[in-house]
C-alpha cells in the first residue's frame, strides 16, 4: 500500500540552523545546540571531545530516565524532546553540533525546539515511510507497548500512577506538525518532588527545576503556574514515544499503542519491530 493511500509523508528539510542553549536535566551542565541542514539522517556531532553519534535504535545505549545513544565512545543523553519535533515537522536529515553530552531540556518540552525549528523547515517532496505489516508487542510486568498496522502515525497511550495529581490518563492523536505542535509539544517532563535527592545522589536530574518539569508532590503540582493541561503527564509521554520512535530512521505508519510505557520499552519495541523483515515494509 502506498503510503498516500494513507497519512501523506513529506520529507521535510531545514533551509538554515537554528540555536539553542540551556541545562541539561540529568548532567546540570549549560550546553547549546545548533541543528541545521544534514544528510544521511539526523546526526549529532559533539564539538567538544568532536565524536559524532547516528540518531538511531541502534545506537541506543541507555534508557533510564532519558534516552541515550553512543557510537564509537561517543554519547548524547536526553535526544527524545528534539528528535519528536524533528519527527513531527518531517525533518528524517539534520545535522546537530552540540557542545556537551547531554541536549538542553529547555521548559522540559518540545515546544521550545517546534518553534525555533518550524519556522526554519521547507517542502522536500514525498519522504519513505516505514509501513507496519504485523502487530509486534513488547511487555514488561504490567507494563507494555505494541505498533500495529495503521494508515496513519497514531499513538494511544494509557498511564496509571499511584500519585493522585496524576493517577490513571490516557492520551490518543493522529501525529502532524500542527496536531503536535499545539496538543503535544507543550506538556512537560515531570517527577515527584520526594524523589529529588535520591536522584540526585544517583547522577540524575541534577539541572531539573521547577523551570523545566512538573514536579508532583503527592495530591498537587509544586509548579506556581500549575499545569498546561488536565492530562499533561499523558501528552508529555507520548510525546517521548513520538521521540524513540524517531530513531527508526523514518516515519512509522502505525498504530503505537502504550500502558505505562517509557524508554526501555520504546527501544525493545524498535528493535523487535526493525530486526524481521516481515514486521513492516519501507513505503513512499
Amino acid at each position: 500500500m502506498p503510503a498516500s493511500s494513507g497519512q501523506l509523508i513529506e520529507a521535510n528539510r531545514l533551509a538554515e540552523p537554528i540555536r539553542l542553549h540551556g541545562v541539561g536535566v540529568h548532567s546540570g551542565a549549560d550546553v547549546s545546540v545548533v541543528v541545521g541542514p544534514g544528510e544521511g539522517g539526523v546526526v549529532f556531532h559533539r564539538t567538544d571531545t568532536g565524536g559524532s553519534v547516528k540518531a538511531d535504535w541502534r545506537n541506543v545505549s541507555a534508557t533510564r530516565l532519558a534516552t541515550v545513544i553512543a557510537e564509537n565512545g561517543t554519547t548524547v543523553a536526553t535526544v527524545e524532546h528534539l528528535m519528536s519535533a524533528l519527527s513531527a515537522l518531517g525533518v528524517t536529515d539534520a545535522r546537530v553540533e552540540i557542545d556537551g553530552p547531554e541536549v538542553p531540556i529547555m521548559d522540559g518540552s518540545a515546544a521550545p525546539f517546534m518553534a525555533a525549528l518550524a519556522p526554519k523547515v521547507v517542502p522536500g517532496g514525498p519522504g519513505e515511510a516505514i509501513e507496519v505489516l504485523r502487530p509486534v508487542s513488547v511487555r514488561a510486568g504490567s507494563s507494555f507497548v505494541a505498533i500495529l498496522p495503521h494508515p496513519r502515525r497514531r499513538f494511544d497511550v494509557g498511564i496509571d500512577f499511584p500519585d493522585p495529581v496524576i493517577g490513571v490518563q490516557r492520551a490518543i492523536y493522529d501525529i502532524d506538525a500542527e496536531v503536535f505542535g499545539r496538543e503535544i509539544a507543550p506538556a512537560r517532563t515531570f517527577g515527584r518532588l520526594k524523589d529529588v535527592k535520591r536522584l540526585r545522589r544517583r547522577g540524575y536530574g541534577r539541572g531539573a527545576s521547577l523551570e523545566n518539569a512538573v514536579a508532583v508532590d503527592g495530591e498537587r503540582v509544586a509548579n506556581p503556574e500549575g499545569l498546561r493541561f488536565p492530562d499533561e503527564f499523558a501528552r508529555h509521554k507520548l510525546l517521548d514515544a513520538v521521540g524513540d520512535l524517531a530513531l527508526a530512521g523514518r516515519p512509522i505508519l502505525g498504530l503505537y499503542r502504550a500502558h505505562k510505557g517509557g524508554h526501555r520499552l520504546n527501544y525493545q519495541l524498535l528493535a523487535a519491530l526493525l530486526s524481521r523483515s516481515e514486521n513492516f515494509k519501507i513505503v513512499a
